[in-house]
């Protein structure tokens, strides 16, 4: 018994006739929290209480204190998450629902984590949005499921935020000896922090996150994410705020389900038909979802585009 579910894996017409080739989603905004977040904080948060934690800890508003709130109600261990003053309203109340217990400290996630390291007792643990190795391990499950499923794709679509899901990924390729398959690694403009360490060849920081996709708005990737940009083929693209959030109302129009702009940045690939979709014939695009997003509030982004 896991605190993830296994989700369907679907290929989509609307999708395909746009981009030309056989497109193929796996839906991981239709885990329970929202998001594939719950894969990865789901085995940490277990393995956590396997080792006598009596209390978990995270500095996250967004989709990985939500996991971490929906694993602590499950596994019946209080929730702690500590968060910035700029967290939505949307986000609270979805924390308050897994009964978790909001602190809001600091006008920036780095001040709201380190209050948050501030607080951890010996019983506690701490659960980092992107950068543990068990969260890695977790995400691989993805592939884990489309390997068991007979499909194997030419390559692989996922949106990068601090590296976590593009760690799990490539692991996940490597432990089913998918090695050789491509991923295309999607940031949006403002939020480009892997794609700034893929041209550096180390990580670095950004200035600041000036993307509305604040799901990807890690200043800085993990380590973890450069070693595999160096170790499998991965190739960085950067698309505009514009297109993530056009693809998130195709998204929605096409198959009912509603992600945030960090997941609209990958789709929006097929849905525009990028250059970068060329080479392959059969791909899989990881819609990694998002739950603190509305449509009125997507769609008053979009307005500043029209």
């Amino acid at each position: 018994m896991t605190l993830h579910t296994q989700t369907p894996l679907v290929e989509s017409r609307p999708m395909s006739l746009s981009s030309g080739r056989s497109i193929w989603l796996k839906l991981d905004a239709l885990q329970p929290p929202g998001s594939f977040k719950i894969r990865g904080i789901g085995l940490a948060c277990e393995t956590h209480r396997e080792r006598g934690a009596r209390r978990f800890v995270s500095s996250s508003g967004g989709n990985a204190g939500l996991a971490v709130a929906y694993a602590g109600r499950v596994l019946a261990i209080p929730v702690t998450v500590v968060v910035p003053e700029t967290t939505s309203e949307r986000a609270k109340e979805l924390l308050l629902r897994e009964n978790a217990e909001i602190i809001v400290h600091g006008v920036s996630w780095q001040e709201a984590n380190d209050f948050a390291l501030s607080l951890l007792g010996a019983s506690d643990a701490f659960l980092h949005p992107f950068d543990d190795p068990l969260l890695w391990q977790g995400h691989a499950t993805i592939v884990d499921e489309v390997f068991r499923s007979g499909l194997k794709p030419d390559a692989i679509v996922l949106s990068v935020g601090g590296g976590g899901l593009l760690s799990g990924v490539a692991e996940g390729l490597r432990r089913n000896g998918w090695g050789d398959l491509p991923i295309l690694a999607v940031e949006t403009e403002g939020a480009a922090s892997f794609h700034a360490a893929i041209e550096a060849g180390h990580p670095v920081e950004l200035a600041g996150i000036t993307s509305i996709a604040t799901s990807l708005g890690a200043k800085r990737v993990c380590e973890r994410a450069v070693y595999w940009s160096q170790e499998h083929p991965i190739l960085s693209v950067v698309v505009s705020d514009q297109s993530a959030l056009s693809a998130c109302e195709a998204f929605l129009a096409d198959h009912r389900v509603l992600v945030e702009p960090a997941c609209g940045a990958s789709l929006s690939l097929a849905y525009e038909k990028a250059p970068e979709l060329d080479p392959f014939g059969t791909i899989l695009i990881v819609a990694c979802g998002g739950a603190t997003a509305t449509i009125d509030q997507i769609r008053q982004w979009s307005a500043r585009y029209a």
